[in-house]
């Protein structure tokens, strides 16, 4: 038997509006090569200037990640060839990084694991090699460098995950700490959350780590679970078969379903390291580091067990209430405003998210307010709409924007709870059918649901269903 050894090396594009060395603008989809200028471009003579939000950002990362952010740290150029690096070499960090030494917890066999983080550090993008989409793509490539100088870091794991499901769930974890941080968008398509990762394998028990492989072209979560379980199995077969494994870099084909060669592993000594001429060392101050520290919103561990806490939510409901820094807003809100935080939690996690995934939109872009919402649920809460009547009500609120209100008075959809107006239909529709009457008395009980669907149905769905079969009970003796 053997099992998995895996590292991730994530890199976090940061979302500033600049670049880390100059001031050209980070946006993207821009015209290719628009957000250029001499120090992106590495012309000669063109000299950087460090961007300090993006300092301040790439130490949130690294506080909410429980890393201890060094006083001093060193630029290094990092060179090698490819047509997208402008310079030859990419202005990185390397023996003095940023932080050392974090972790991050996850779920692994129902129990928190905790994995290590080795390092975290600043980094500027390459530009983008274009190889598709052109009339002459079979015989050239085209570079655009908006991207170049783009500010990143890479945050790397220690090899402490165990199977391709640790895997995802460490980097979902990652991607929703960075949006609660508000340091990147986190969006994989845009390649503003990109992912290699380093797999071995090694017999189940053994101290030693097997040959490892760096898998890259990782861009979605989904395309990570299915590399490494390739990869895994691979390894795996290679060694039952006596063979051995190689260190090298393997791309991994979506199409295919397979990771393939592509080079050999580089080591770092390949990459001629040593300290950028033109960029100070980076000191950072206490006074600073404490000034991040008292910035770092609440965190998705931290609110989620809150949540359970101060409105008494299942975990379940906690656990994806939070997963989101402005769903987690949104239920807060609702919950404030109705002070029924168990129907506000329901409502949002299905009828509103339904909704809002129907229409394409994020919960930032709901057209019912937290505030519409709780107005719904306080009308459902007293009595005054159904459950049913008020997932109509929602759904007008969320084509029109209308306070509930506003929509139960237009269509007349309050909730009918006067027994003697329901009694009176009760005595119609049992009167009706003296056949459904006959089975429900020779003791057929789920006669009296049907009788409640035909009382509903005469009343438009608004008789009160609880009255409804109580009324019902009594009539049908």
């Amino acid at each position: 038997m053997y099992e998995p050894v895996i590292g991730l090396e994530v890199h976090v594009q940061l979302q500033t509006q600049s670049k880390i060395f100059c001031s050209c603008s980070t946006r993207f989809g821009d015209p290719p090569n628009s957000n250029t200028c001499p120090v992106c471009l590495g012309l000669p003579g063109a000299l950087p200037v460090l961007n300090r939000e993006a300092v301040t950002m790439a130490m949130k990362a690294a506080l909410a990640l429980n890393c201890a952010v060094n006083s001093r740290s060193r630029f290094a150029r990092k060179n090698y060839f490819y047509p997208d690096l402008p310079k030859g070499y990419q202005i990185s960090q390397y023996d003095e990084p940023l932080a050392e030494h974090g972790w991050l917890e996850i779920e692994a066999n129902g129990a928190r694991k905790r994995v290590g983080i080795t390092r975290i550090h600043l980094e500027e993008d390459a530009g983008k090699s274009l190889h598709e989409g052109f009339p002459d793509s079979e015989t050239k490539s085209y570079i655009d460098l908006n991207r170049s100088g783009v500010p990143l870091i890479e945050i790397v794991s220690e090899p402490d995950l165990r199977s391709p499901e640790e895997a995802y769930d460490y980097l979902t974890r990652l991607k929703t700490i960075m949006l609660y941080l508000e340091v990147s968008d986190c969006n994989m398509e845009e390649g503003s959350l990109r992912c290699d990762a380093n797999v071995s394998v090694r017999p189940s028990g053994a101290a030693n780590f097997g040959v490892k492989t760096e898998v890259k072209n990782l861009n979605s979560f989904k395309f990570l679970q299915k590399a490494l379980a390739y990869e895994v199995e691979r390894q795996t077969r290679i060694l039952e078969s006596g063979g051995a494994i190689q260190q090298e870099t393997r791309l991994w084909d979506s199409r295919e379903q397979k990771t393939f060669g592509m080079r050999s592993k580089e080591f770092a000594h390949d990459y001629r390291y040593f300290p950028e001429p033109d960029l100070l060392p980076l000191e950072i101050s206490a006074t600073w580091k404490e000034e991040v520290a008292r910035s770092l919103p609440e965190l998705p561990d931290a609110r989620r067990e809150r949540l359970v806490r101060e409105y008494q939510l299942p975990l379940a409901d906690a656990d994806q209430l939070a997963s989101s820094r402005p769903l987690a807003d949104f239920f807060e809100a609702t919950a404030r405003a109705s002070k029924e935080p168990k129907l506000a939690a329901n409502w949002i996690l299905s009828e509103l998210l339904y909704a809002l995934k129907e229409a394409g939109r994020e919960i930032t872009q709901s057209p019912v307010s937290p505030e519409g919402l709780a107005g719904l649920l306080q009308l459902i809460s007293e009595g005054k709409l159904s459950g049913r009547m008020g997932k109509d009500v929602l759904g007008e609120m969320f084509r029109t924007g209308k306070p509930s209100e506003a929509v139960v008075a237009e269509q007349g959809l309050e909730q009918i709870t006067d027994a003697e107006v329901i009694a009176r239909v009760v005595r119609e529709v049992v009167a009706a059918n003296p056949r459904q009457v006959e089975q429900y008395r020779k003791g057929k009980a789920a006669t009296l649901g049907w009788f409640v669907g035909q009382v509903m149905k005469a009343t438009r769905g608004q008789a009160n269903p609880q009255v409804v079969q109580e009324t019902l009970k009594k009539e049908l003796g």
